[in-house]
């Protein structure tokens, strides 16, 4: 597929044309972890000797060449070892083992202008021979340097597991859902309030709960989900709970699906009584002691946390959530972009969280301006779980932890097995 489109800018003045370029990606979930070396390249720079690096290319079916890969230069020397690296198969070759991938040999150069020091060709077929005579390749230069080579170090062939290989194995998600009960949500008689009980239409709480579960549960066996409250007064003496059961069972928290959830959440509207202060620490705990028990990677627990925003115990949420850094547990806060670990490491006492765990999702976002309505209920549910799976899989990594077989396909009764020939 090729595809054309100029630049509209200035009236009267070519602006550029933008050429895209796509084929499609071959079905291929290998990736290979590479290591060169190279051995009397030539000497480019005038006070020292070169800072090479390498260029890999990927041939296109038209012919033409595709970036796919640049090492990191090796500074002031002939004779560089690179960093080993991985990529995936496609990327370097779209699984097809013998199509052609040209390697470009550079020195480095600070404006830019890197010069041209020579370039070889190999396939993926040849590469996966691994350490050999047959991997050592002599770099054609036009110069009077001779024996220039770049050599294979290393050639290991690794295949990508994905969230559903473990799924299939067996893996079960345990998904518990925590809700904010603080007087800052509104009065729930309130049209404004985010817990609104409205004859008519579900609230904003109600529509997350229902947006999210309706997919996590599809991959929940029993489906039976816990579901707490934070922030509230209980009865019958009006004591403040921050980690309390929606179905007044704390020794049984567990609903029967998203409906059962839902049941539970309006019960309670109507016999606690909003309050504060807002502190998640006590849901965050409450979830780690289950995870705690398991590292095998058989369960993986992901905890929703549903709220308006300010957080009154910071210093212990983020103490919690170092503390849980090596669970086998994901936070999801519909507030507090503060606890989001994708820019920096949540830390606490001089103590860093492991692996990221946290998702922030601005609830306010996908609410229209009465506060009554989510824009977008499959937006806000992808948006939501988005992270999950890499957060999932960044710890079975860690942890060496593979998915297991996937069980055989169910066959009714009376019907013939099928067998492969």
């Amino acid at each position: 597929l090729l595809c054309w489109r100029a630049f509209i800018g200035i009236p009267g003045k070519k602006c550029g044309t933008i050429i895209v370029k796509a084929e499609e990606l071959n079905n291929c979930r290998e990736s290979v972890m590479m290591q060169f070396c190279g051995n009397k390249l030539d000497k480019k720079d005038f006070f020292g000797k070169s800072d090479p690096f390498l260029v890999f290319y990927r041939s296109n079916e038209d012919g033409t060449f595709t970036i796919c890969h640049k090492t990191e230069v090796v500074k002031n020397t002939l004779n560089p070892v690179w960093q080993a690296f991985k990529i995936p198969v496609r990327a370097l070759c779209n699984g097809d083992y013998d199509r052609t991938i040209k390697i470009e040999v550079y020195d480095w150069d600070r404006d830019g202008s890197h010069d041209f020091i020579g370039e070889f060709s190999t396939s993926y077929r040849e590469l996966s021979r691994g350490q050999s005579q047959f991997n050592v390749y002599e770099v054609s230069v036009s110069c009077m340097y001779r024996n220039v080579s770049v050599t294979l170090l290393s050639f290991l062939v690794d295949t990508e597991v994905t969230f559903l290989d473990y799924i299939k194995g067996g893996t079960q998600i345990n998904f518990t859902v925590a809700i904010d009960f603080t007087a800052s949500n509104g009065n729930p008689a309130q049209p404004t309030s985010l817990h609104y009980m409205s004859p008519y239409q579900l609230n904003a709480y109600a529509m997350a709960l229902k947006a999210v579960g309706e997919i996590i549960q599809d991959y929940d066996s029993d489906k039976m989900f816990p579901a707490l409250g934070f922030g509230a007064k209980l009865p019958p003496d009006g004591r403040v709970s921050h980690e309390f059961a929606l179905n007044g069972n704390p020794q049984n928290p567990y609903c029967a699906g998203i409906d059962g959830v839902m049941e539970a959440y309006y019960q309670s509207l109507k016999s606690v009584q909003l309050y504060g202060p807002t502190n998640f620490s006590p849901v965050i705990n409450h979830v780690a002691r289950y995870a705690a028990s398991v590292k095998d990677g058989s369960q993986y627990f992901v905890l929703l946390i549903i709220t308006d925003g300010v957080i009154s115990d910071m210093a212990q949420t983020k103490e919690s959530i170092v503390n849980v850094r090596i669970l086998v547990l994901s936070l999801i806060f519909t507030a507090m972009v503060e606890l989001d670990g994708d820019e920096v490491r949540i830390s606490s006492r001089g103590r860093y969280a492991e692996r990221d765990i946290v998702q922030f999702v601005p609830f306010r976002d996908y609410i229209d301006r009465t506060g009554n309505h989510i824009l977008s209920m499959a937006r806000l549910a992808k948006d939501v779980l988005a992270e999950i799976p890499d957060q999932f899989l960044s710890y079975m990594r860690t942890r060496g932890i593979k998915p297991s077989p996937a069980p055989p396909p169910y066959t009714p009764p009376g019907q013939p097995l099928q067998t492969q020939i």
